[in-house]
């Protein structure tokens, strides 16, 4: 039932999206015979391909976060660490390499600079790959290998999205006698994902002070965007990331977080 759900949760967004919704109109043209359904679908893959596009819709979602260092985080109860930065290597070894490190990394610096005194990673999992180890287990045993202390660190149990990460996460402060009601956490996730995240997470009762990383926008300090040509040629990277951000805001809008 779990795989199910989870199946549909990835399947369903897929006909929303540029490419899906292109190919649904390219199909419906090619069967009726109709002009204006191919039209449709090539100007919608062309803009959906542009960096200027991808960039103004990450920045829209990203928005307001902005990155900052360790040292300037407030503390808390509790530095939560959301999964979604590995994937599983070709090899009998059967390694798992980085996809994004930033979630990790961040998570360390903010223990090191004394910002809370646990650090908490949820066990992300996907029942499509049975053989790759939860995230949070991974987590673990690397975080400890860079000099973290084991007694200060907890994974949650397997889970397989933001809402499930959040009541596990919850679970695990109320097991213990020195966690608050109200617990503070600082919430380390994507800043595209931040807005979801800490809605999810204040549902379950906890106070989120946000320390969004691994940003998709670029900032403005490194030049204005419209000023880049390479912004204004598609390309298949900028359609990913087109892609990756309006699934963002279907997500948004299934959770009801605006």
């Amino acid at each position: 039932m779990i795989a199910m759900a989870y199946l549909l949760s990835k399947l369903l967004p897929l006909a929303l999206l540029p490419l899906g919704f292109s190919l649904i109109l390219l199909l419906v043209g090619l069967i009726g015979r109709w002009r204006w359904p191919v039209m449709t679908a090539v100007v919608l893959l062309w803009l959906f391909s542009l960096g200027f596009v991808s960039q103004t819709l990450w920045r829209w979602l990203e928005s307001p976060w902005q990155r900052h260092s360790a040292a300037k985080a407030g503390s808390a109860d509790a530095i939560v660490v959301l999964s979604g930065g590995r994937h599983p290597a070709p090899g009998a070894a059967k390694i798992s390499e980085w996809s994004d490190p930033d979630r990790f990394l961040a998570g360390l610096e903010l223990y090191r600079q004394s910002k809370a005194p646990r650090l908490l990673f949820t066990g992300g999992a996907s029942p499509f790959l049975p053989g790759q180890q939860p995230e949070g287990q991974r987590y673990l045993e690397e975080a400890e290998q860079l000099g973290i202390p084991a007694a200060a660190m907890q994974s949650t149990p397997p889970v397989v999205n933001t809402a499930q990460e959040a009541i596990a996460i919850r679970k695990l402060l109320l097991r213990s006698d020195r966690s608050p009601n109200s617990p503070r956490i600082l919430l380390v996730t994507s800043a595209f994902h931040m807005r979801r995240a800490q809605r999810l997470f204040e549902r379950q009762g906890m106070v989120v002070k946000p320390f969004p990383v691994d940003f998709q926008a670029r900032g403005r300090w490194a030049g204005p965007v419209w000023r880049d040509p390479t912004q204004w040629l598609p390309s298949a990277g900028a359609l990913d990331g087109s892609s990756r951000a309006l699934r963002e805001l279907l997500g948004r809008l299934v959770y009801r977080v605006w």
